[in-house]
């Protein structure tokens, strides 16, 4: 049985590795809501199977569907991956899922942090989320891994590692009142350092404008090794992402991290503006308790949004000019991996994009 621990991961040795490391495998939720996925979640779920199946080129994947999803999901996906039962609200599994931590023994844990679906009753995205509370139990049960119960309300894609005691984040999230309203930013930091093991932590102001998840960093910025980082952007003054970005990259210019190095910072510039049309909006139920989407509504699209795979990027593409112009750019930043991109449109109405919908775990 997974025990609940009661200690602390920097206590026990234990760290929060950088995504560009070795990876067993990934985590990936179903999509099946109404309320949040058009057309009965059959578009989403088509590219759900194309992630899933791009990523396991390079590493296994594991996908927990519902007991009503398990037939359709395993029709629908390659034999290669994994799929499991596994209840739950929605299909975000890097927010309500686990935070795997390593230590130098090859031992393997996670955190389970508190989940209130980005804000709970104050600004939050939906309700009840107590499925996606029990994910990071089930999963730990799943791997046979001991986890840490953080006292923490927090989402994986509002945090990001070197490996090496630096973590990126924004003060939109984590300082938001919607999720630790009791905690001050040194507090907050307290417990980042005894649950990810870190010693320096970036603050930066702000996330993509428009983005519902209160500003999480994996969709602004994300670290490609450590000492160097991608940041998205836009030339145009007048968008305003342009401050948001501007001042980021003064945060990052001027920042060192846990062993002392100044940070090269990358951009890749965004996508022009993408809004929900009128058909996307007339798919998707209308249920009390959901945030609504609004015809031509904003949303937040970033080639940041990637995951790193075992020897590949899978990347999104948003039928824009500035698909392959991203590409050729991840694949600078990443010579030694292939790059694959995936149209990644249905996964943006839902209020995210690949690295939102994924989670690794670490290979030890």
């Amino acid at each position: 049985m997974a025990k609940v621990l009661e200690s602390s991961p920097r206590k026990d040795g234990y760290r929060m590795p950088g995504e560009f490391e070795a990876h067993q495998g990934c985590w990936m939720i179903w999509p099946e809501r109404t309320d949040n996925w058009r057309n009965e979640a059959k578009p989403a779920q088509k590219v759900f199977a194309e992630v899933a199946a791009a990523i396991s080129q390079f590493e296994d994947v594991t996908m927990g569907v519902s007991g009503g999803q398990f037939c359709n999901a395993r029709d629908m996906l390659p034999d290669r991956v994994r799929v499991v039962e596994l209840s739950n609200n929605d299909s975000w599994v890097r927010d309500a899922g686990p935070t795997f931590v390593v230590d130098d023994r090859g031992g393997l844990r996670l955190i389970d942090w508190i989940f209130n679906a980005w804000g709970g009753l104050e600004g939050g995205l939906y309700s009840p989320w107590d499925q996606d509370e029990l994910i990071s139990q089930k999963i730990a049960e799943l791997v046979g891994v001991d986890r840490y119960k953080a006292p923490l309300v927090l989402e994986g894609g509002s945090i990001h590692s070197d490996g090496e005691g630096t973590l990126i984040t924004t003060e939109e999230c984590l300082l938001n009142n919607n999720r630790n309203p009791k905690l001050s930013r040194e507090e907050i930091e307290v417990f980042l350092g005894d649950y990810l093991s870190v010693e320096k932590i970036i603050w930066l102001p702000r996330g993509c404008y428009n983005d519902e998840t209160d500003g999480h960093v994996d969709n602004l910025c994300c670290f490609i090794r450590p000492g160097v980082v991608a940041l998205t952007w836009t030339d145009d003054r007048q968008d305003s992402q342009y401050q948001i970005s501007s001042e980021a990259l003064e945060v990052l210019s001027g920042a060192v991290d846990a062993r002392g190095r100044k940070l090269d910072v990358y951009t890749i510039r965004q996508p022009k503006p993408i809004a929900i049309s009128t058909e996307e909006c007339a798919g998707v139920d209308r249920v009390e308790g959901t945030i609504p989407r609004q015809e031509g509504d904003r949303m937040a699209a970033s080639y940041i949004n990637f995951y790193i795979a075992n020897g590949g990027i899978v990347a999104p593409l948003f039928d824009d000019s500035g698909d392959q112009p991203a590409m050729y750019k991840l694949q600078e930043l990443f010579p030694d991996r292939r790059i694959v991109g995936i149209p990644a449109r249905e996964i943006l109405l839902g209020g995210g994009n690949i690295h939102c919908i994924t989670q690794q775990q670490p290979k030890v």
